[in-house]
């Protein structure tokens, strides 16, 4: 029985709880979006009990390429960066170096006078307060600290203040973290929810606590134990050619290659970076990303290789954001959070999905990137999806994770296997 990324195939669907006929309708909706010019090319993987479902790739690694998509493409992954930051954190959480109620300037003295934006003066200048108290690390891994990130610079006053200064683009370690805390909090610690910097944060400390940069941990620590042979900062001589071309909507029903990303040139990944960033700094293959999840599934540990306990999993997929927080709607947020979705420390957590209608199980873990790629990993039905496109987010990646979903449960109707 062959292999796919290190794990057996399934000699039938049907074997594993799937029917083929309709597991075909998400391989015709990817050939389609590909045909239609919507991206270049598409992989997806779904496991099942630690086995391959179905692995497919649609399209080329350039769009209107005649060569096939490759299985092992490399993608830019940017935001599924975030919960590799958090596996690391969680590393060092179970080695004793930290806790969740650990204030941040503990290990970011630069962050111990942090000032909370209250509002725009009449000469436009944002007008502050004093933080109640510094933001935990709780709190900074589930996103509620306060920080902000750049890519919503109509949104919000500190939103444009970030892209302004190239926070989520700096020139170095100290320049990220010195802009950081040039800018107040975007509200009080612990009071609400906002997509942030946060993951690049926690790289920062990681590299603080271990005394090694933040991509020698990840290489040392994850991805040369679990076989993640091109996850990385940048790509590597072998790979460099395998690396996909990044497009986005060019405002007439087309696309066009992106040049530009959060107000700087794009990051062309052939190179070590200047900021080793883990809210979106890596490159991954689908294999290499798989085995990640699929550690995640198996809490903990994958092939014999033990990253984290299953208990440290356990707290990673529980949700962490304040009851009183999610008993309300606010537009900050950004996602629905709500008392049956809310964040954990590095995923978004699927607590009641049938109450939210949707269809995966419960206690689904997830997340996606800015270059259109996602994941799930659903403990219920001991399966997961790696999900890879590149095409800088907007609704339409934002459908290829929706329909991907739906057909891939629409599919499964022998959930009982």
């Amino acid at each position: 029985m062959a292999d796919v990324a290190g794990f057996p195939v399934a000699a039938r669907p049907e074997d594993l709880g799937f029917d083929s006929a309709r597991l075909g309708r998400l391989d015709d909706y990817m050939a389609g979006m590909v045909a239609a010019g919507r991206v270049a090319g598409v992989s997806t993987l779904i496991l099942r009990h630690g086995k391959v479902v179905a692995h497919r790739t649609h399209g080329s690694a350039v769009l209107g390429g005649i060569a096939p998509l490759t299985t092992d493409a490399v993608f830019r992954i940017y935001s599924m960066t975030k919960p590799i930051a958090a596996v690391a954190m969680m590393m060092l959480f179970e080695e004793g170096r930290w806790t969740l109620d650990d204030p941040v300037s503990k290990f970011i003295p630069e962050f111990a006078e942090l000032k909370v934006f209250t509002g725009v003066g009449p000469d436009g200048a944002m007008l502050v307060e004093d933080a109640r108290r510094p933001p935990t690390m709780r709190e900074v891994m589930s996103h509620t600290a306060g920080f902000a990130y750049g890519l919503f610079p109509d949104f919000h006053p500190l939103e444009k203040a970030y892209l302004a200064e190239r926070i989520a683009r700096p020139e170095g370690v100290q320049a990220f973290v010195d802009r950081v805390a040039a800018q107040p909090l975007m509200f009080q610690p612990g009071s609400e929810w906002f997509y942030s910097v946060a993951s690049g944060i926690l790289g920062v400390i990681v590299s603080r606590i271990s005394g090694q940069s933040f991509g020698e941990f990840l290489k040392q620590r994850i991805f040369d134990p679990l076989g993640m042979v091109d996850t990385g900062f940048a790509t590597q001589d072998h790979n460099v050619d395998r690396l996909v071309t990044f497009y986005q909507d060019d405002g007439a029903g087309g696309l066009r290659e992106v040049t530009e990303v959060l107000g700087a040139p794009i990051n062309s990944f052939t190179r070590p970076p200047e900021f080793e960033d883990g809210g979106g700094g890596l490159v991954s293959t689908i294999s290499d990303y798989a085995r990640f999840t699929q550690m995640i599934l198996n809490r903990g540990e994958l092939d014999g290789v033990r990253i984290l306990a299953p208990v440290t999993v356990e707290l990673m997929g529980t949700n962490v954001i304040p009851d009183a927080v999610l008993a309300t709607s606010h537009p900050l947020r950004l996602l629905p959070f709500n008392p049956a979705f809310g964040f954990g420390l590095g995923f978004s957590v699927m607590k009641d999905p049938r109450r939210l209608g949707s269809v995966e199980g419960r206690g689904t873990l997830a997340w996606g990137g800015m270059g259109g790629t996602w994941f799930w990993i659903d403990p219920e039905n001991d399966l997961v999806f790696v999900g890879l496109i590149q095409r800088l987010a907007d609704p339409i990646s934002g459908e290829f994770r929706a329909k991907a979903r739906t057909f891939t449960y629409a599919a499964l109707t022998r959930p009982e296997l």
